[in-house]
């Protein structure tokens, strides 16, 4: 068989070859110093990625202002690549700033003067729709926002139950049958009436401001756990709104929960079907004060199956909230804006 000829060289050869790739470093240079002498046109061309990710939080959510000064995130909670930072003198490098409801003013000129390209800011409030007044005035302000429903942008519960295969059942010692901790007590509200009709047919026992027995911090549990049963009635039925009266004062102090809420199925999205009581799974008040009262002791065991593979994990520090926003930060959509929070939030 006759050899092949080799392939004809191609009509620009190396010389052109050469040339092109000159041509292309020539290019790529003159780039590189366009965005030397112009760095601001450069970082509008393109997304902005600092190393660490900058958060900035315009105020802090509680009165209580902690020290954030150091790799926090990393610290406590092993959360790399994130700076937490209160000095407004980092806006300009601020990836994102952080703006906590509680602590907006009405006026909108206490927030910075505009938004920076590539930069994103955040909406926060753990407040139901309807503890959370005047927010007309925020349209078209934020790009993201951070609430305790499940389809935030970022999702920051009260509490979660986190698998424990080495979890044991703890029931306490119980001496009372039913209590409840309640602080801000309005006749008008929806757990009011419910606590007037209930305690007809059972003795609730009552503590906190509104009764005139507040608990101190360290005393919470250790009397709640004493009842078999705990009124963890949420101040107002949003979806999602589940707080830490169901989380801490409940299923942390080793009583079961009586919920009033949103509706039954909204609560199994967070806890098992069987470890709590709905106001709702009764036609009337009455029959869920009997169903109470005589529950026999293998039936009262039941509700606690669930401390068999889990713990409970408890939200109450808004370090930790506020540094899950780098773990977040990836997945979370970029160039949005909320042209309607009240629209969002009242849905």
């Amino acid at each position: 068989m006759p050899r092949a000829s080799p392939l004809p060289r191609p009509p620009w050869g190396r010389t052109s070859v050469k040339a092109v790739v000159t041509a292309g470093v020539f290019v790529t240079t003159l780039w590189n110093l366009r965005c030397f002498l112009n760095p601001t046109t450069a970082s509008r061309q393109t997304p902005k990625h600092t190393e660490p990710l900058v958060l900035l939080v315009w105020e802090w959510p509680s009165k209580q202002v902690p020290n954030v000064s150091g790799d926090v995130c990393h610290e406590l909670y092993g959360i790399t690549g994130c700076l937490l930072t209160m000095e407004r003198r980092l806006l300009s490098q601020a990836d994102v700033v952080v703006f906590p409801h509680t602590r907006l003013q009405p006026d909108r000129d206490k927030l910075p003067k505009e938004r920076l390209p590539g930069q994103n800011w955040v909406w926060v409030s753990l407040e139901s729709p309807s503890n959370t007044k005047a927010l007309a005035r925020w349209n078209q302000t934020f790009n993201w926002v951070m609430t305790y429903r499940r389809d935030s942008d970022i999702f920051i519960p009260y509490g979660k139950l986190v698998p424990n295969q080495l979890a044991t059942v703890n029931i306490p010692a119980k001496t009372n049958l039913v209590s409840w901790v309640i602080s801000n007590y309005h006749r008008t509200q929806k757990r009011a009436e419910v606590y007037r009709n209930l305690s007809r047919y059972l003795h609730v026992n009552i503590y906190g401001k509104a009764s005139k027995k507040p608990l101190c911090k360290d005393c919470l549990l250790p009397t709640t756990s004493k009842s078999k049963f705990y009124l963890a009635f949420e101040n107002s039925i949003h979806q999602d709104y589940i707080t830490e009266k169901l989380w801490r004062n409940s299923l942390m102090a080793g009583t079961v929960p009586v919920v009033l809420g949103p509706p039954r199925a909204n609560y199994e999205q967070f806890i098992p079907a069987d470890s709590f009581i709905h106001v709702d799974d009764f036609g009337s008040l009455a029959e869920l004060a009997t169903f109470l009262k005589t529950m026999n002791s293998s039936r009262y065991q039941q509700f606690f199956a669930w401390q068999k593979r889990y713990s409970v994990k408890l939200y109450a520090d808004w370090k930790e909230r506020i540094c899950t926003i780098c773990t977040a930060y990836p997945s979370l959509p970029h160039g949005h804006v909320y042209p309607s929070l009240e629209s969002w939030f009242n849905t």
